[in-house]
């Protein structure tokens, strides 16, 4: 995506300068579990309003004008509230890659806020939402070759549910790959979802891409997954997100595995 370097220059400054988005954010955070090492690896930052309305209430007031600003906002905040309550695993950040312009000119305040809260960089992982169409994929590959120089992990969300493709998973090659969760509900009576999963499964394989699934609500949907060979989950069945907390895991299961 070929931006001029005058809007450049000047988009990302006013990022690094922390202009006001016009309303608060917060954050909530979701567990991301691996049942072959039995614990949580990671969280995940949603997120929310001042009042810990949901992401749809946020998005309604992002829009051409705040979209950079945001995109930047979320990652500092997501940083910082991390930080504060003491997460010591991988911390999963969505991105908006029509908000980047310049990769590595972008990636500085997330720089200085992981200096500034104490925060480990090597545990970023940077998610591509879906909440914006993504126009550009040799933008994306920028994006995600810059974010891999740095040490960052990157990850493609909702496979199976927008742009993502087969042909995006092998050009991109994030480095874990979701499933959406459309894609996740009772996949057990569904022989046609265990179908496109398994095929994500085998072409992650090749490529040393991990496999996460995710909005699992129950434990027949988990099983099935398990079944494939997929060991990484989040979603309710776990544990719901929480505003400004670390949420613990829910499921029966894994807490007797973790005794």
């Amino acid at each position: 995506m070929d931006f001029p370097d005058s809007i450049k220059q000047q988009t990302c400054m006013d990022c690094l300068s922390g202009q006001s988005l016009g309303f608060e954010i917060r954050m909530a955070f979701q567990p991301i579990v691996d049942m072959k090492k039995q614990k949580i690896v990671a969280y995940e930052a949603l997120v929310r309003g001042p009042e810990g309305q949901g992401a749809g209430w946020v998005f309604e007031r992002v829009n051409e004008d705040n979209r950079y600003y945001f995109d930047q906002a979320c990652r500092v905040k997501a940083i910082e509230t991390a930080a504060r309550l003491g997460c010591d695993t991988f911390l999963n950040i969505n991105f908006l890659p029509n908000a980047v312009y310049s990769p590595e000119t972008c990636i500085k305040a997330t720089i200085e806020a992981a200096d500034l809260y104490g925060f480990d960089l090597t545990k970023l992982v940077f998610e591509v939402t879906e909440s914006e169409q993504i126009i550009d994929k040799s933008h994306l590959q920028n994006i995600f070759s810059s974010y891999s120089k740095r040490g960052f992990k990157t990850a493609i969300d909702d496979y199976g549910s927008g742009f993502a493709r087969i042909d995006w998973l092998i050009d991109l090659r994030p480095d874990i790959l979701k499933l959406d969760m459309a894609l996740i509900r009772d996949i057990d009576v569904h022989p046609e979802k265990q179908t496109v999963v398994v095929d994500a499964f085998k072409q992650c394989q090749l490529q040393g891409t991990q496999l996460l699934a995710e909005g699992i609500e129950t434990k027949e949907e988990l099983d099935c997954l398990r079944d494939i060979g997929i060991h990484l989950f989040q979603g309710y069945y776990f544990a719901k997100p929480e505003l400004e907390a670390l949420a613990q895991v829910d499921s029966i299961e894994l807490k007797e595995s973790l005794i």
